[in-house]
């Protein structure tokens, strides 16, 4: 019986998101894998991740009050992930997300949804994380409605790999600037052994994963 790592690897593969050949990234490097959560377009599809996002969240034992996803990829991510931990955990978490910018009129302010108290526990939901910017552009944006606590940002994947300029990945270089555990559904091990293990095909690219690993990772 496959873990809940393992069946969202395939289901990465079987959306499309999750991908095996030569890619060149925004970076430059040439890259054996590439992952596009563009490719989901489905209900079925968001319904299912939201119940890897609140796996993720139950599993690593996060605690927070209320998940909060970034406009625009963030908002569905958090909505979906808040229906999964009701209907999978009975747990009814709060949700807000934020506006690109404020609202002059109505009950107006940048934060939709739950309103922010000081204090509150707030896990942040996102696809990926490629450097801090996001985070850089939307910590301002909470603590401007409340000084809140930020407990976790739960992200699909890490590709557990160097930065250009720097040693660490982005996950680490979010961890030191920031002071925020950012938690992976799963991350370049879990995929690498998801091939060996025949979870899913590309044992064709097996090789160049290593290569790939062992060059840029962490």
């Amino acid at each position: 019986m496959m873990n809940y790592k393992q069946e969202f690897i395939k289901f990465m593969v079987d959306s499309g998101v999750l991908t095996f050949g030569e890619f060149t990234l925004k970076s430059g490097r040439k890259s054996p894998y590439f992952m596009n959560s563009g490719n989901y377009k489905t209900g079925a599809q968001l319904a299912r991740l939201g119940e890897f996002y609140a796996e993720c969240i139950h599993d690593n034992g996060i605690e927070f009050e209320t998940l909060f996803g970034p406009a625009y990829k963030g908002i569905p991510l958090a909505v979906t992930t808040a229906a999964a931990l009701y209907n999978k955990f009975g747990i009814d978490a709060n949700y807000c997300f934020d506006r690109k910018e404020a609202k002059d009129h109505g009950e107006g302010g940048v934060i939709v949804g739950k309103q922010l108290t000081a204090g509150e526990k707030i896990v942040i939901i996102e696809d990926v994380v490629t450097s801090g910017k996001a985070l850089r552009e939307v910590l301002p944006k909470l603590k401007d409605a409340a000084d809140v606590r930020v407990t976790g940002m739960v992200i699909q994947a890490d590709r557990m790999e160097k930065g250009l300029n720097s040693n660490k990945s982005a996950v680490q270089d979010i961890k030191d600037e920031f002071g925020i555990n950012i938690y992976s559904i799963v991350n370049m091990d879990d995929i690498i052994e998801a091939i060996k293990d025949g979870v899913v095909p590309g044992r064709e690219y097996l090789d160049k994963m290593l290569e790939y690993r062992s060059v840029y990772g962490v």
